[in-house]
């Protein structure tokens, strides 16, 4: 099979720190290679730099077996090279359309936007993806998830012959996966390459047949996916043996930490009732408008009921507001961190007492000795990796970043943890350490409620599940007595 692209010795490096020692990767034409490697392995500034986002210091790029040099993101595109990017940038205030096709709109006859031929192809675009979104909606009317699915049907309308895709399940559930899968396959039969950049492992395996592996900036190996098994790929992408992916120290109690009774929102989620106890993980599992996050929306006061009681510790509760459930002791980590979970432009350590300002500043100006004391607590705590806790949170890996948010709950001493998918993003070891984190939570009486789009992780870490189907519970079982499929043909 061609070579559709090479890359030899790549290096970068950011204010003498090495970012990227040595890069190197082959793609051939027809195949799904996956770029494997943990948090900070550079996998990121690899794909920057073949996407002439940044400037490499060192090594070469091949494309057909001639030498590239891209200076921006559009000379990689005119080379037939198109990203699907794991950080989201849609233009709120624009159709899905106008989005797809933005700076390539199709002119009318008198040179303005023929909005018509753009509606109509964006929207053949979409439904053979089988994705289920109209091309006249606006951007900003769309879950995190269904903004992924544009992302995904802008790279694709590019007709590039080399696809990277970062993470482009990250956000969107099994069944829109199984569609990407299949236009995975299609594109693979029309003999494009795909870079397949994902930290589900299952998934590499279900949908790539090669690999590379990166770690700390540099090649570490790569072959085919027929020839090794899962615990060889993460011994390769960590460095060492990894035991049990999946351990769990938690014994639940009789006593109930959280209940709820008939919620209901309109339109969301319709007469839904739970118990979890105190020291239980408690798993939601569903697909993509299921109702899973507008059940922690209600919970949080994000969204106003219409109907139902929730009980924390025996006792019934009302919630109108998130500053409500903070002072009851909810904590809410939210799906996105980058989008409503951290402020990006700030640092780790104001990003860990955001929200404990009230205790950070008694008397109304911020005590920083106090203030650098709980950071400091809560970077041990959580391990978070970060030279100095005064660098830009957006600088740390997503592990670390997803740590930062913990650390900042936590720091509140939290009765009742609400956890929409809590490992998205983060590599193979960082997950492990989540896993711990939520077990010993829940093993010092706390209580768990956790959503996750990943069968595996929901069957692994939780003690019962709530299957939600199209806004209702679909039912609740104990972990021992269910399985993948079962869980899967429940919530469709």
């Amino acid at each position: 099979m061609e070579l559709l692209l090479e890359v030899e010795g790549l290096k970068k490096s950011f204010g003498g720190v090495a970012a990227l020692r040595d890069g190197r990767f082959q793609l051939r034409a027809g195949t799904v290679h996956a770029l494997c490697g943990g948090n900070g392995a550079g996998k990121s500034t690899f794909l920057k730099i073949l996407m002439g986002i940044q400037r490499r210091d060192a090594g070469s790029i091949r494309r057909r077996g001639k030498d590239v040099e891209f200076a921006s993101p559009a000379d990689a595109l005119a080379s037939g090279i198109a990203i699907i990017e794991q950080e989201l940038s849609p233009v709120p205030h624009m159709t899905v359309a106008e989005n797809i096709y933005l700076g390539r709109e199709p002119k009318a006859r008198f040179g303005g936007i023929d909005f018509r031929a753009m509606n109509r192809a964006a929207q053949k675009l979409l439904d053979d993806l089988e994705f289920d979104i109209r091309a006249t909606q606006y951007m900003m009317n769309l879950s995190v998830a269904q903004m992924q699915l544009v992302e995904i049907a802008k790279a694709l309308s590019h007709d590039a012959e080399v696809i990277f895709m970062d993470e482009p399940t990250s956000a969107i559930g099994e069944r829109e996966a199984q569609h990407l899968f299949a236009a995975i396959g299609r594109l693979q039969r029309q003999g494009r390459g795909i870079v397949y950049v994902s930290h589900r492992l299952s998934e590499i395996f279900q949908v790539a047949d090669s690999y590379t592996v990166f770690r700390d900036g540099s090649y570490v190996g790569s072959g085919a996916l027929a020839e090794i098994d899962r615990p060889g790929l993460i011994r390769m992408i960590v460095g060492r043996e990894l035991s049990e992916e999946y351990v769990k120290t938690n014994t639940p109690t009789e006593e109930t930490g959280l209940e709820i009774i008939g919620l209901t929102c309109p339109n969301k989620i319709e007469d839904i009732s739970f118990s979890a106890r105190k020291g239980e993980i408690f798993g939601i599992y569903g697909l993509m408008g299921a109702g899973r996050t507008e059940i922690f929306n209600c919970l949080f006061g994000l969204d106003r009921p219409s109907a139902g009681t929730i009980a924390i510790d025996g006792k019934t509760v009302a919630i109108a507001k998130p500053a409500d459930a903070m002072a009851l002791g909810l904590a809410l980590v939210t799906e996105d961190r980058k989008l409503t979970g951290l402020n990006l432009s700030d640092s780790v350590r104001a990003n860990i007492c955001m929200a404990s300002l009230p205790e950070m500043s008694p008397a109304f100006a911020m005590d920083r000795p106090r203030e650098a004391e709980a950071s400091r607590r809560m970077r041990e705590r959580f391990q978070i990796k970060a030279a100095r806790d005064t660098m830009p949170v957006s600088s740390l890996s997503g592990g670390n970043q997803q740590k930062v948010v913990l650390g900042k709950w936590f720091l509140r001493n939290p009765k009742v943890l609400l956890l929409d998918e809590p490992t998205r993003g983060v590599d193979v070891g960082a997950k492990r350490e989540i896993y711990r984190i939520i077990c010993d939570f829940a093993a010092s009486g706390g209580t768990v409620v956790m959503i996750s789009s990943e069968i595996d992780e929901v069957l692994g870490i939780s003690d019962r599940i709530m299957v939600m189907r199209a806004g209702r519970s679909a039912g609740i079982f104990r972990r021992e007595e269910t399985d993948a499929q079962s869980l899967v043909h429940l919530s469709t």
